[in-house]
């Protein structure tokens, strides 16, 4: 269930940890012994004991006609702005962790977009140019 998983922090050929509800840890424990072929050991950690690495961090300025979610992802994740249309469409784009299916929407500063399987993307400062657009910082993390 998507709901009781998180992420997951795969630590190369030494393995990889899961963050998961508590009310499903001890069952994981007892019950996952394989994953596809590999036969994997499973065992709860404390918090404290997580090997998270900071994530790479991106940051660039764009200027855009509006604030428009299609336009501004586009250029924060570097892809067209009918690919980001069809992500968005399908129910793959977030904003503040809400599934956004509306091309339209409209962003505005602080906003975090996340894409799955692409990363996030914040949005920074606002700014009008003197020819009415927009220039944006954005902070992307992947």
């Amino acid at each position: 269930m998507r709901d009781k998983t998180g992420d997951v922090l795969v630590l190369g050929d030494r393995g990889a940890q899961v963050i998961v509800a508590a009310d499903i840890a001890e069952f994981l424990e007892l019950s996952l012994v394989q994953v596809r072929s590999v036969p994997v050991k499973t065992r709860a950690i404390d918090a404290s004991e997580l090997k998270v690495q900071p994530p790479k961090v991106k940051e660039m300025t764009t200027v855009e006609a509006s604030m428009r979610l299609d336009a501004v992802a586009s250029a924060g994740f570097g892809m067209s702005r009918s690919k980001m249309a069809g992500l968005i469409s399908s129910g793959d784009v977030r904003v503040n962790w809400k599934e956004i299916s509306q091309s339209s929407y409209s962003v505005k500063a602080g906003d975090l977009v996340a894409i799955r399987g692409k990363g996030r993307l914040e949005i920074g400062e606002v700014n009008i140019t003197k020819k009415d657009r927009y220039r944006v910082q954005l902070t992307r993390f992947y």
